[in-house]
């Protein structure tokens, strides 16, 4: 995303979101407990527009995505979203369903990693904000389901076809996709759909923890280890690693690679800046 903006300024606040930025960690909560953090149209849009403005800002360099109260999300809002698309014409159907889209293509391409921190229900679109982040960190309590046929609409929503083969391979989201059925942590450990399984109640200090990491980390390496890794998915072998050479002959030209060498030569540890 670029980092050039127009006139508009920063949004001061967010009303469906708790956002906190600490030592290049920015933690953003879904904070609608009371109704398992069920999203609005509202919250989606918030959630694209404020990966935007953290995107083009560059003093983000990892971002942990939390749910408050006794789990992550449930999905859409039954009532203000599925009970208010009956009533919408199609082309505003289109919008709406753009909009979700665009949520999780900011995920995958803003230049910072993203940590799903995962306790209890993660449904629906929830389950999709989780597959769409780079790491997803869940204590025991945590259970994905994929409800959308459930529902009588398609499996493959907000890019959920699309990425799901990518990260526990066809079979397994061929199940997941079209029976719906919940997947508890074990299993999803077991699949590959969650990074790190934590202990009871730990999953919100380990996703912290990982995101500081990072954040104290090359940010421009792992930007563009981001951005190759979703480039990549759909690339032939070639053309892939002409963009690996294009981009390592990038970096090499950086701070932070210049950094390592003088840290190597130095016996010590690397400060980097990004850059």
């Amino acid at each position: 995303m670029s980092p050039f903006t127009g006139s508009a300024a920063r949004t001061p606040g967010w009303e469906h979101l708790r956002v906190g930025v600490a030592d290049g960690v920015a933690t953003v909560t879904l904070a609608r407990p009371e109704k398992l953090n069920a999203l609005t149209f509202g919250a989606y849009a918030d959630l694209r527009d404020l990966l935007a403005e953290l995107s083009r800002e560059r003093s983000v360099r990892a971002l942990v995505l939390a749910g408050g109260g006794r789990g992550f999300c449930s999905g859409g809002d039954v009532d203000e979203i599925i009970g208010a698309t009956l009533g919408m014409d199609t082309a505003q159907l289109l919008d709406f369903n753009r909009m979700t889209g665009q949520v999780v293509r900011a995920i995958r391409e803003c230049p910072f990693p993203v940590i799903a921190s995962l306790h209890g229900v993660a449904a629906g679109a929830g389950a999709v904000l989780a597959l769409a982040a780079d790491f997803r960190v869940a204590d025991p309590t945590a259970r994905f389901a994929f409800l959308f046929t459930r529902v009588g609409l398609s499996g493959g929503d907000m890019g959920a076809a699309y990425l799901l083969p990518r990260v526990v391979g066809l079979g397994h989201a061929t199940r997941l996709l079209m029976l719906g059925d919940p997947v508890r942590a074990t299993e999803a450990e077991r699949i590959g759909l969650i990074s790190e399984l934590t202990e009871e109640g730990r999953a919100d200090e380990t996703a912290q923890q990982l995101a500081h990491r990072l954040a104290e980390g090359p940010a421009l390496a792992y930007a563009q280890t981001k951005a190759l890794l979703t480039s990549e998915l759909d690339m032939p072998l070639a053309a892939s690693i002409e963009l690996d050479a294009s981009t390592q002959a990038l970096l090499m030209t950086g701070e932070d690679y210049a950094e390592f060498h003088a840290a190597f030569t130095e016996k010590r540890p690397p400060k980097w800046s990004g850059r």
